[in-house]
């Protein structure tokens, strides 16, 4: 169908349909849902899947797939079911959400069928009642004793990462699954690195699709796209919020993501001083991973990150003419190299390539962790503001532990942050810098 429509055929095919066929066809979902809205074939082990874990974006259509998912089973349509399932849980975070949004909502549970199938919702019993018979009973996680007793076939679980309650509910429904040849749920949710939520994602057992906001943006608002998802792009909420991808932080990281975030700018007012500082590949080697971030530093003393230039599996002419590339594009004053792995090698190869730029050599005396610990104070204090997003860097920052490294590997993109940074914040007089850990 979407081929046909990118194709535009769509209108052709409505056309040759009798008033029967248009009808089922705009009620069958398989013909419009993703990929990832349809039930997976088969589990990450290769088996029948027994949870299948949704997860997404704002407005990525996970209520939309949980309610045709149930659908699906209370009918007995294929591929969601060769059967009528007859006892079905329904679970919120709460019951205004339950009703809201599971049930009520323009993407629940009664919007999704056509008039002659909808169910009805008894509000004093909380059950949803199909004219064949087939019962979704709804819950709110907020009261997992409620889930103690009822038995099931099946369950929609929405907004798992948000229930306050989780581990309880969850543990009381699985209880519940008792019935049937192959009790199964469906779990629909924007990901948080709770525990329940990672064993889940990790289970073998378990089924997982993904969807960015992005990939509903036909059923969105131009507006929201523009305002909400632009804004917010690139961004750790955006990434949980709009990707749908779990963030996580070291817990013993100096960087803190709570902290990247309240401080994040727009914009930079006029800076007084711009660098760019270079980390390069150890021994100046080929093909490694070359740091590059460019800063700037306003006439209140605040520090301004303005582009995170870094890149991978670069020679040297490559990152070096990146360097260079960034130090004209952000009429910088000063370019910082350190020299501790590529010798003078660095000055000379950038020299090569555009011997007017100002190269400063840095040295460094001390360990990774104890450089950046000044670093992140200013952080810590405010004093350190992102321009917009850099979700490499600000991975690798918060995930920057005590051994020195970030998930393993040498932190580059850091390193040079830690360069510019420490230079800014002691560079009054435009001198070379003077820093702690520095010969």
């Amino acid at each position: 169908m979407n081929s046909c429509v990118t194709s535009g055929q769509g209108p052709a095919l409505l056309e040759g349909l009798s008033p029967a066929a248009l009808r089922a066809f705009a009620t069958d979902w398989t013909l419009f849902a993703r990929d990832d809205q349809l039930p997976p074939a088969r589990a990450r082990d290769g088996g029948a899947w027994t949870t299948w874990l949704v997860l997404g974006g704002r407005g990525a259509g996970k209520t939309r797939t949980g309610a045709e998912w149930v659908r699906g089973l209370a009918l007995g349509l294929p591929p969601f079911s060769i059967r009528p399932v007859g006892r079905i849980a329904i679970v919120a975070e709460t019951q205004n959400d339950l009703r809201e949004v599971m049930v009520e909502g323009v993407s629940g549970l009664r919007a999704v069928h056509p008039p002659e199938e909808r169910p009805v919702w008894n509000t004093s019993r909380r059950r949803l009642e199909w004219p064949n018979g087939a019962v979704a009973q709804g819950f709110s996680a907020e009261d997992p004793e409620s889930l103690r007793g009822p038995q099931f076939e099946a369950a929609w679980c929405d907004e798992l990462a948000k229930w306050r309650y989780a581990e309880a509910a969850f543990d009381m429904l699985q209880f519940g699954l008792r019935l049937g040849d192959q009790p199964r749920q469906i779990i629909t949710t924007t990901p948080r690195p709770t525990p329940l939520l990672k064993r889940l994602a990790n289970d073998p057992h378990a089924a997982v699709t993904r969807a960015s906001t992005k990939a509903n943006a036909a059923n969105l608002a131009p507006a929201f796209l523009a305002q909400v998802v632009d804004r917010y792009a690139g961004t750790a909420l955006g990434r949980q919020e709009l990707d749908g991808l779990f963030v996580e932080e070291n817990p013993d990281a100096l960087f803190r993501r709570e902290t990247i975030e309240r401080h994040r700018v727009a914009a930079a007012p006029d800076l007084e001083r711009i660098v760019v500082a270079v980390d390069p590949p150890a021994g100046g080697k080929r093909g490694g991973r070359c740091g590059i971030v460019v800063a700037g530093r306003a006439a209140d003393g605040a520090i301004h990150v303005l582009e995170d230039a870094s890149l991978e599996a670069a020679k040297p002419e490559a990152w070096a003419a990146r360097a260079i590339a960034a130090f004209r594009t952000h009429e910088a004053d000063q370019l910082l190299a350190e020299i501790n792995q590529g010798g003078d090698m660095v000055a000379s190869v950038i020299a090569a390539l555009d011997d007017g730029v100002p190269v400063t050599t840095v040295r460094a005396t001390r360990g990774k962790r104890l450089r950046a610990e000044p670093v992140a104070a200013f952080y810590a204090q405010g004093r350190v503001h992102h321009v917009g997003a850099f979700p490499a860097l600000e991975d690798e920052m918060t995930a920057f532990g005590p051994d020195g490294l970030a998930d393993g590997r040498s932190p580059d993109r850091l390193d040079a942050l830690v360069w510019a940074v420490t230079a800014l914040s002691q560079q009054k007089d435009g001198s070379a810098p003077r820093v702690r850990g520095l010969s």
